[in-house]
């Protein structure tokens, strides 16, 4: 995009003020079309900005910009190969801090996998990997679910959660997930009405299990490429395709192949997004509320 002209850009922020809208939205067009390295050079001129019709402006700019950009790397990460799980939950948790980087987040993901290394013995059934995974997972590191304030925002973003030890369903289902599949083992996400769980898939033979997702690998039978399923929302308790069938009995559901099979990162990510859609419209941050939907809308018109 080449380097932006500071004087520019200060000449086309001063003229927000225009009393000709049509001026004011074209050059509001020509300052997002910039992206996110004119947000630093915004946000210095809001610190000097004594109009507060310009303010109000260009704190409108910094949003849409953010916006856009999040949008567009979340397509293009849909456009990868890979659709790597950590990648994607990397550019929501930007809706939270865009400082944090994938470094600081595999090294806090490698300090569990190795704890759980240490305790591993490959000659171990599939119960007593998930025993030893949960005992590092819930009893060692302290990962539980947040019960008093399920539905914060902070619960849905992985950086938070590695922190906090805390988080909802999916949160804890994704990094435990994580850890599991470095270790080889095939524990993965399922889209559950309500609740979102983890399945152990039977083992199958063609690697790597990150591409567990491709279609290809799906059984006809319901849930029948999966031996049990973990919920980390209840200290990765275990349990069985039955419990499921009576789980959405209650809940007045049809048994949906989807429901007992893993599912994609795409709906990873769109279950999170989700998430923080109700999180956000009840902390009335609307603001973030707006560009959880553009995510959104970005993800579902990738699919």
């Amino acid at each position: 995009m080449g380097e932006i002209n500071t004087k520019e850009l200060e000449s086309m922020l001063y003229l927000l003020d225009d009393t000709d809208h049509r001026v004011v939205e074209h050059i509001e067009s020509q300052i997002i079309e910039l992206g996110v390295s004119a947000i630093p050079l915004i946000e210095a001129r809001c610190i000097l900005e004594g109009n507060p019709n310009r303010l109000d402006r260009m704190l409108f700019l910094i949003k849409r910009i953010q916006e856009q950009s999040l949008a567009e790397e979340l397509k293009q990460w849909m456009k990868t190969e890979e659709q790597d799980l950590l990648d994607g939950l990397l550019i929501i948790n930007k809706l939270k801090d865009s400082s944090v980087s994938r470094q600081s987040i595999d090294v806090q993901l490698d300090k569990i996998k190795l704890d759980a290394w240490l305790e591993l013995n490959y000659d171990l059934t599939s119960f007593e990997k998930v025993k030893i995974l949960n005992h590092i997972f819930f009893d060692v590191h302290k990962f539980k679910g947040d019960t008093e304030a399920y539905h914060h925002s902070d619960n849905s973003f992985i950086s938070s959660v590695l922190e906090r030890k805390t988080g909802n369903p999916i949160s804890l289902a994704i990094i435990y997930s994580l850890v599991a599949q470095r270790l080889n083992i095939p524990v993965y996400g399922v889209n559950l009405p309500q609740h979102f769980i983890l399945g152990y898939v039977k083992d199958f033979d063609w690697p790597p299990l990150l591409m567990f997702n491709d279609p290809s690998a799906s059984s006809n039978e319901q849930g029948g490429d999966i031996l049990f399923y973990i919920n980390p929302f209840n200290s990765g308790l275990i349990f069985n395709h039955d419990n499921i069938h009576k789980f959405l009995k209650q809940l007045k559901l049809e048994p949906k192949e989807d429901y007992f099979k893993a599912c994609s990162n795409t709906d990873i990510l769109l279950r999170v997004l989700r998430n923080l859609e109700v999180s956000y419209a009840k902390e009335n941050k609307s603001n973030k509320l707006a560009q959880v939907k553009v995510l959104i809308g970005a993800l579902l018109a990738e699919d």
